[in-house]
């Protein structure tokens, strides 16, 4: 079970939101490279990157930020979501030493762009699919679309998306748990990693996703409970190199 840590990025610092609301911020830190070098140094073998800017622009933000902690980090893989909308931004992180590119809005309203991109970049390919009660979510969350979450991931891994990262957006931010049995629906669904994302809070979660860890689900990405100390990220990472 790979334990990734996010950095969401607002005005250049590392934030986190509730329900992926851009009106309910906590700032975390003004400086993303040192909080780069806390998760690493606490054992992170990847980090999940989020311009909140860039998703809420249609184009990348906070590249300076990115291209530091990807300078400061150049051997660590780190995947990166938020604004990719064309293949020009997708040629500006891979050209920046990103290693994964997410890809979410636009993979659900125009797959074809998912399937051009994995064509473009083997292997880089990611998708993130929000969702609440087996309905995609887009719009940063705003809305519900009519598509069901399972088979649009039955899409993508046809067109050869390398992994999907799932989010529950009921739960995002909202430390209240992973979603379990929708995360293991899909990746039982699927025959390409599903990357669960919202809701982890402490070890409990991380014991919970080790024990379905066969049934698909290679990762989980972490925010809110390292940020306010629910979870410790070594204490995390011993209990899943031990498992």
């Amino acid at each position: 079970m790979l334990l990734i840590p996010a950095i969401d990025l607002k005005d250049g610092q590392c934030v986190r939101l509730r329900q992926g609301r851009m009106d309910d911020v906590t700032v975390f830190s003004d400086d993303p490279v040192a909080v780069a070098d806390r998760w690493v140094a606490a054992g992170a073998q990847r980090l999940h990157l989020v311009d909140l800017d860039g998703a809420a622009s249609g184009q990348p933000v906070n590249t300076e930020s990115i291209r530091r902690i990807v300078a400061q980090h150049p051997d660590l893989p780190i995947q990166i979501g938020g604004g990719i909308r064309t293949t020009e931004d997708a040629e500006v992180y891979m050209e920046l030493g990103v290693r994964y590119l997410i890809i979410g809005t636009r993979a659900v309203r125009e797959p074809y762009f998912v399937k051009d991109l994995c064509l473009e970049f083997p292997g880089h390919i990611f998708v993130g699919l929000d969702a609440k009660d087996g309905r995609v979510a887009v719009n940063g969350w705003s809305k519900l679309s009519r598509h069901d979450v399972i088979d649009i991931a039955k899409v993508f891994e046809r067109d050869g998306v390398e992994a999907i990262i799932y989010t529950d957006i009921s739960r995002d931010g909202m430390m209240a748990g992973v979603s379990l049995d929708s995360t293991v629906r899909l990746a039982q669904a699927i025959n390409i990693p599903v990357i669960a994302s919202g809701g982890v809070t402490n070890l409990d979660d991380i014991r919970a996703l080790c024990a379905v860890e066969d049934e698909g689900i290679s990762g989980v990405i972490i925010g809110r409970a390292l940020y306010e100390g629910t979870l410790d990220l070594a204490a995390a990472q011993r209990l899943v190199d031990g498992s």
